[in-house]
């Protein structure tokens, strides 16, 4: 049996493997006493208070509408207190909004807290149904974005009305509004000049503009410098040209929302140790939004059993789209056709 060659010499290897790292501790704990230990003086590093920058500023480093320095903020008063005694904030939790990833926010704590549920939140729960969002949605919406409840109800229409007007259906609309709360804080005009950013950039038709924008929401109002820069990568150091661009951002435009320096790891092995070309990179995005461990695990193990066959030319193809899809049971039984105690000895001889 293949798979079971293949035990023996994981086996034989690991126990080789075993064996050195007997003789390499011995080793340790025989000098162990001739070695002293200095243990240096903590020191602590105050960080700089960084500036505000305006919200409607397109360069800021900061990304549009992002709390994510504010979750270290250890509250002042925990909003379970206040639950008895406000019907808004039970009504907000029969709605399904988590209170306590509000109140590690600074400040939205004591904005929900003053809120009236009848004045403040049922209006936006009615211009929400009226837009076919499902109730199911209003926890997670609230909950990432209670500032919505701040907005005036006659620019959001506003502003549904241009989504209307760009041909966005109706349902577009609502994945849009239910994956990114944040959309709607955004003017028309400034959404507008995202758009035309990313139709200008990539040479985007108007159906794959809103393709684009429907996959992947948050990468409208992602903040500009980290998309010019993930651009940058993609065109001078990866070496995508236009065309190639522009396929690539459609099918996966969350591409464009990882590090820099991630994507360039994660395309060096796809290219360089996989052997994956362009075109086949593009047919196969997801594997540029896969974590490098992950994708090299998988390759290597293939290679070992002899399947790691990419090119769709010759005998045992295997796509690489499939080598991240699944957990590792899926891509055992699925790609791999081995099975787990296989792998499993593979993983502990790498």
């Amino acid at each position: 049996m293949f798979c079971s060659a293949i035990r023996n010499i994981l086996r034989n290897s690991q126990n080789a493997a075993f064996t050195s790292q007997i003789r390499n501790l011995r080793g340790e704990q025989s000098t162990k006493h001739e070695i002293s230990v200095l243990a240096s003086p903590s020191t602590s590093i105050k960080a700089d208070d960084k500036k505000k920058e305006p919200a409607e500023h397109e360069g800021s480093n900061k990304v549009a509408l992002d709390f994510g320095n504010r979750e270290a903020h250890v509250p002042s008063f925990n909003l379970a207190a206040y639950v008895n005694n406000s019907s808004t904030l039970q009504q907000l939790i029969s709605l399904g909004v988590d209170l306590h990833s509000i109140e590690r926010r600074k400040g939205l704590g004591d904005f929900v807290l003053k809120l009236d549920f009848e004045k403040n939140v049922k209006p936006f729960i009615t211009f929400l149904v009226d837009q076919g969002i499902s109730p199911d949605d209003f926890g997670r919406m609230f909950t990432k974005n209670p500032l919505l409840f701040k907005e005036d109800l006659d620019d959001l229409q506003t502003r549904v009305d241009y989504l209307k007007s760009k041909r966005f259906s109706a349902e577009a609309r609502q994945r849009i509004f239910t994956h990114n709360p944040y959309w709607l804080m955004f003017s028309t005009r400034r959404v507008d000049r995202r758009l035309g950013y990313f139709q200008k950039e990539f040479k985007l038709s108007g159906h794959d503009l809103r393709l684009l924008a429907t996959r992947e929401p948050n990468a409208i109002t992602y903040n500009m410098e980290h998309l010019r820069k993930s651009v940058f990568t993609l065109k001078e150091e990866m070496g995508f040209n236009a065309k190639e661009l522009s396929a690539l951002v459609v099918r996966k435009p969350r591409l464009l929302m990882i590090s820099p320096d991630d994507l360039v790891e994660r395309f060096s092995y796809v290219h360089q140790d996989m052997g994956l070309p362009h075109t086949q990179i593009v047919q196969c995005p997801e594997l540029l939004a896969s974590r490098e461990f992950r994708l090299r695990e998988r390759h290597e193990f293939l290679k070992l059993l002899g399947r790691a066959q990419y090119d769709p030319q010759k005998d045992l193809y295997i796509s690489p789209k499939t080598i991240v899809e699944g957990n590792n049971f899926y891509f055992i039984r699925n790609v791999a056709k081995s099975d787990l105690e296989t792998f499993d000895l593979f993983l502990k001889t790498r």
